[in-house]
């Protein structure tokens, strides 16, 4: 293991206090941790933290370790930062970001980045299911909704709506619903994988188990069939710009919403980001906040 890798994971355990909340920042397992923070101490041949059933705390010699540990690692990103400087950005980024926003969103910024550098690759890859950052040595992603994963270091770039959707031709014929329990009465669009839908009634959130006519795993799908005046379906308001702009759809029941999802950038907690990491980084957020389907970046 890269001796700076093992110096943060031991600072990490420290800082979480225990090695099962280390293994959920760090996003690897806890036999993982442990055999790290075992192999260590075989190595010094000294103990450095005291194992307690419900905690862990370093020993003298550990805070010691710990001290100089947290010294190396700003001293290291220094050293980068400073050797860094002035030099021409090089090599490749990887990056991972959900399929339509991704595509819409992102590859522009991509793009722009890449005029920019010229002696910068990027790797992109679309998935909207959550890839593992680590194991799919990526060194950033954007995500939409709220994370789970407590190791990732997030920035919060803005906030995007959860909307009910239908075409005006659908809502001529069929009427507008008024509130949720009117949708009973009306055709919708849903993903097979989920038939619950999370609204607001009266201020409070309410899970609403709804039939849809059509079920349909792919948001473009499901929203070229609400356009075509097949019913209301569900969308994030980025998806839905352009429509909503061209009055091919019309937003419903939006005194329902629940609350919107926020769009943020995320990095490994433990990983020192290479200066065209931290620039592409910087580059991604701005031009992120500056959409107008992002709010309150």
């Amino acid at each position: 293991m890269d001796r700076l890798e093992e110096l943060a994971i031991f600072v990490t355990i420290l800082e979480a206090g225990s090695l099962a909340g280390a293994a959920r920042r760090l996003n690897r397992s806890p036999p993982a941790v442990t055999r790290h923070l075992a192999a260590l101490e075989d190595r010094l041949e000294v103990r450095l933290v005291e194992r307690t059933t419900r905690r862990l705390a370093p020993t003298a010699a550990g805070r010691q370790l710990a001290d100089q540990a947290r010294r190396i690692l700003a001293d290291y990103g220094e050293a980068m930062r400073t050797t860094e400087a002035g030099q021409p950005l090089r090599g490749i980024v990887r990056l991972t970001a959900p399929v339509v926003f991704g595509r819409l969103h992102v590859m522009p910024l991509v793009n722009r980045f890449l005029n920019a550098f010229p002696e910068i690759s990027i790797e992109v890859r679309f998935a909207d299911g959550i890839l593992d950052l680590i194991e799919q040595e990526l060194d950033l992603a954007v995500r939409i909704g709220e994370l789970a994963d407590s190791s990732l270091v997030a920035r919060r770039v803005g906030t995007v709506r959860r909307m009910l959707v239908a075409s005006p031709a659908y809502l001529a014929a069929r009427g507008t619903p008024a509130a949720i329990g009117d949708l009973a009465r009306h055709d919708l669009i849903g993903n097979p994988v989920s038939t619950d839908w999370g609204l607001v009634e009266n201020g409070r959130r309410r899970t609403v188990a709804v039939m849809p006519r059509l079920m349909v795993n792919q948001v473009e799908a499901a929203l070229a069939a609400a356009r075509d005046g097949l019913g209301i379906a569900r969308a994030l308001s980025y998806q839905v710009v352009g429509d909503l702009a061209a009055g091919t759809l019309v937003a419903v029941l939006t005194t329902a919403e629940p609350a919107p999802l926020p769009v943020q950038i995320v990095v490994p907690g433990t990983r020192l980001l290479p200066a065209r990491t931290r620039t592409f980084l910087d580059h991604l957020a701005r031009g992120l906040r500056d959409l107008a389907v992002i709010s309150g970046g």
